[in-house]
């Protein structure tokens, strides 16, 4: 019985050494062949560590194999192949630990790391990386504005059935009644950007060819209209005479966070060493915040252009000084259990204040001076539409407000309210340091 060669079908037909001949391959381009129900192939690549190792594909057929193979073998060419690619998850986990925890902020670590437990992982983490598809992203993006965090979470969950405190037993998703706590748009934004931030360093470290969430589209969604976010003059006024009167222990910075529109990190991470009253300048370098559960010092703001020396107005520096004897009076009668480090803004005992306990004490403040409850950090949107008001020029309110670009000090803090007035702004300068005292400082800037 004569055996029957069998070569490949797509091969034109001719003598044994011509078949031969074009079944054969260059070396390092693999091979192709029959494999379990299917098919499979491989091509010899280098690795991104520059090790020469067989990178495999499969398929139901030959040419979908082929087709694979092809353009694995074209890729191989250009750039280093991954032979071994991770999940979404464990990527994200590496990325996490070891590129942005010792390479970025405490701040924006946990942010990152918030964002991809929560949003990122739990939708997308099985996914091989190389296999995650735009339609994949996408699919996922245009689901999270529909979904309840607090059902996805299990927050409701993980409160106790019974307590004795209504606000911290179930209540809503695990009782049956969603509360519809969907992700806003930033959220949903920064999620988004985290996965692609990701895939960008995967791209850097050639495991992926592209990036996938670069090409997604954010869902049009509503913004969520706050209420007035910012007070009139008339308001602010009567919250800095309120806290003066009140002898408000943080008086001096209601009045840095208004006149200077410091954030409240900067505020309280201020030390006595970047104030020089003498000369009137400050110079704004630290910043405090709580960051997982500790209270974090930084040595730099929150954009390089953040720190820079500002001229510091009459009313700032009567308010410092005010507070500086305060705080020698509370040294003193502390003696030794004085625990203050060079901080402008301390409690009694000289720690660092709490960044949560400043929004309660603002909170109360407008309640006992009779306006209108804003958020702390509105108040920066104030002091914008102050200096606004004050025509000074935008190039030098962005860099009092210490914005990166001028257009965000454009389109956010030049909206002059009707009810602002030059009137009113000489009435809160007359107020609040006399009508005989020195206007000159910011006022002055850029009129």
């Amino acid at each position: 019985m004569t055996k029957t060669a069998v070569g490949n079908p797509d091969e034109p037909e001719g003598d044994g050494k011509h078949k031969r001949r074009n079944r054969s391959r260059a070396n390092g381009e693999g091979s192709i062949f029959p494999y379990r129900n299917g098919y499979a192939a491989y091509v010899w690549v280098t690795t991104p560590a520059g090790d020469r190792k067989k990178r495999w594909v499969y398929g139901k057929t030959r040419d979908v194999v082929h087709d694979k193979y092809v353009k694995l073998l074209n890729e191989a060419k250009q750039r280093p192949i991954a032979t071994t690619v991770p999940t979404v998850e464990k990527y994200l986990t590496y990325w996490l630990s070891e590129v942005i925890e010792p390479n970025r902020e405490a701040q924006t670590y946990a942010q990152y790391e918030t964002l991809a437990r929560l949003y990122v992982i739990p939708a997308l983490g099985r996914k091989r990386l190389d296999r995650l598809t735009v339609r994949d992203v996408q699919a996922w993006v245009n689901k999270l504005p529909k979904t309840c965090q607090c059902c996805a979470q299990g927050k409701d969950a993980a409160r106790p059935e019974q307590h004795s405190d209504p606000r911290k037993r179930q209540r809503c998703c695990a009782i049956g009644r969603c509360c519809r706590a969907y992700p806003s748009r930033r959220t949903i934004q920064a999620a988004r950007n985290t996965l692609r931030a990701a895939l960008t360093h995967a791209q850097t470290e050639e495991i992926l060819s592209r990036n996938v969430a670069r090409m997604v589209k954010l869902p049009t969604m509503r913004k969520r209209v706050r209420g007035k976010a910012s007070w009139s003059v008339e308001e602010a006024r009567a919250f800095l005479e309120s806290a003066q009167s009140g002898n408000d222990p943080l008086y001096a910075a209601w009045v840095l966070i208004l006149v200077m529109g410091l954030r409240k990190g900067e505020v309280l991470g201020l030390r006595w060493e970047d104030i020089d009253m003498d000369a009137g300048e400050l110079t704004v370098s630290m910043q405090l915040q709580r960051v997982r559960g500790q209270l974090v010092h930084k040595e730099r703001t929150k954009t390089e252009d953040s720190t820079g020396v500002m001229p510091l107005p009459a009313i700032c520096i009567t308010a410092l000084r005010l507070r500086e004897e305060r705080q020698k009076a509370e040294s003193a009668a502390r003696d030794e259990q004085w625990t203050g480090k060079g901080l402008v803004f301390t409690t009694r005992p000289g720690r660092p204040i709490e960044p949560r306990n400043v929004n309660r004490s603002f909170a109360h403040r407008c309640k006992r001076a009779g306006v209108r409850s804003i958020r702390v950090h509105d108040t920066r949107h104030t002091c914008g539409r102050l200096l606004a008001a004050l025509d000074i020029h935008p190039r030098t309110a962005m860099q009092i407000l210490r914005h990166s670009q001028i257009s965000i000090t454009m389109e956010v803090y030049t909206e002059v309210p009707t009810e602002v007035t030059r009137e009113a702004l000489k009435r809160l300068g007359d107020s609040l340091t006399g009508p005989d005292g020195d206007q000159s400082g910011t006022s002055d800037q850029g009129a």
